[in-house]
């Protein structure tokens, strides 16, 4: 997986740098895409530190602005503002932090299909915690912490249907790869691995 990982980024940003030279290829009359998204958020909760760790699945808002460098090729950034996520150990709550997920991601775009347009998509995601608070009791018998940033790759599938001109509605699947050093009075003691997959549905418009 590591492998991959560094492949699927490696082959982003190598693509991201050459956009400059792709849009002037010509690009399409109304490039802008803008999506409102109702997302869930499905987390794998693996770890290595023996202490069971998870966070709760939930629904979170998202907004994603697309340019189309050509009917086929468009580059999205998806946003949302931070998110408060209960962090668990074997099922009991001992603590929280907030996350801020932005992914941008290269897509390719499936012309020919008349109000069909589906799409798949690559790129990178990063994930900045914050507001990261334990239990009382946690904290006098771990001093435990975690890092505050996650570099990853992110990969997508998805389709936008045309409703009316420039309307669209949109169902979009993403997996992005998350994770965190936990530690113990300043020791790491393993990793902790959401890895979500992120179901997403919403209205766009393009212009």
């Amino acid at each position: 997986m590591t492998t991959l990982k560094h492949t699927a980024l490696a082959l982003a940003l190598t693509t991201f740098a050459s956009l400059p030279f792709t849009a002037q290829a010509g690009s399409p009359n109304e490039p802008w895409l803008v999506r409102v998204r109702a997302v869930e958020l499905l987390s794998r909760n693996k770890d290595t530190t023996g202490l069971d760790l998870s966070i709760n699945d939930r629904v979170l808002p998202e907004l994603d602005v697309s340019y189309f460098f050509t009917e086929n090729i468009a580059t999205e950034l998806v946003l949302t503002y931070p998110q408060r996520q209960r962090l668990s150990a074997g099922g009991t709550r001992i603590g929280s932090f907030k996350h801020l997920p932005p992914t941008l991601t290269l897509q390719y775009h499936v012309t020919g299909l008349g109000a069909f347009k589906p799409y798949v998509g690559v790129g990178v995601n990063y994930t900045h915690l914050s507001k990261v608070r334990f239990d009382p009791a946690v904290v006098t018998a771990l001093h435990p912490d975690v890092s505050r940033a996650s570099f990853g790759a992110a990969f997508q599938i998805g389709l936008d249907y045309e409703v009316s001109k420039n309307v669209y509605l949109n169902l979009d699947v993403k997996r992005l790869d998350l994770s965190t050093d936990v530690s113990s009075s300043g020791s790491k003691v393993g990793e902790f691995k959401v890895d979500p997959v992120l179901i997403g549905v919403g209205v766009g418009y393009r212009f």
